[in-house]
């Protein structure tokens, strides 16, 4: 084994997601489908644009399942995760074994948008209004319907591959 001094799998020509990584921020669920349908995805990248109405902006995996399910329903729950889910934010994501699937590794309720979280406190019913490919991801738009806003005391945040307490 031979030890260098530079990141061992830092690519040149991934710089721009390494910018990303340096933005940070808090990361969110996004969950669509019903029963045997449902799909989720931690998804990091996302805005919010204000006015009526107003939007929630997320750059998705187009392989996901989650990118599939809100193809299909339309419809989806955007919520923000907290320190406490920093385990199930990985198995979303896929980086992590869940034995039976993400979905029962927590308790979910069933919205009209879709599975929410249940000790999620702020949340989002949306319906998607488009889809674009955007780099290597696809720019998903999405018409806010419904927002839940609860305390954040521990905010769950990743910068630079990793979670991060404020």
């Amino acid at each position: 084994m031979t030890i260098h001094s530079s990141h061992p799998f830092a690519m040149p020509e991934d710089a721009a997601r390494r910018f990303r990584g340096r933005l940070g921020g808090t990361v969110s669920l996004w969950t669509s489908g019903a029963g045997p349908a449902r799909a989720g995805l931690t998804v990091s990248s996302l805005m919010v644009a204000t006015g009526d109405p107003a939007y929630v902006v997320g750059l998705v995996d187009p392989d996901s399942e989650l990118f599939d399910a809100l193809e299909t329903t339309g419809r989806g729950v955007v919520q923000l995760l907290q320190w406490r889910h920093r385990e199930l934010a990985d198995m979303f994501a896929g980086v992590t074994p869940a034995p039976g699937g993400p979905f029962r590794q927590a308790a979910f309720e069933e919205t009209e948008w879709g599975p929410r979280l249940a000790d999620a406190t702020s949340w989002v019913g949306v319906a998607v209004e488009s889809a674009t490919e955007l780099g290597w991801s696809m720019q998903v738009t999405c018409r806010i319907e419904h927002v839940v806003l609860g305390d954040e005391p521990e905010p769950l945040v990743h910068r630079r591959g990793r979670y991060v307490q404020r």
